[in-house]
């Protein structure tokens, strides 16, 4: 078993860049498909400092 990666054979280095690629791709999938559709980021009121505000309603549940 080799400890070091400058002195691994031809398919360790191959294993570690499958295993790379596919982790990557994971991660981008996870990302396309997230559901971020039920968050209305865009119709939040503008809040100005210095005056006293109150929040209400309810945030949304993250899934």
């Amino acid at each position: 078993m080799n400890h070091s990666l400058y002195s691994a054979d031809r398919s360790t280095h191959l294993k570690i860049v499958v295993v790379g690629i596919l982790c990557a791709t994971i991660v981008a999938a996870i990302g396309i498909f997230a559901r971020v559709d039920a968050m209305d980021l865009g119709t939040t009121q503008i809040v100005k400092a210095g005056r006293p505000t109150t929040v209400v309603g309810q945030l949304p549940a993250i899934r």
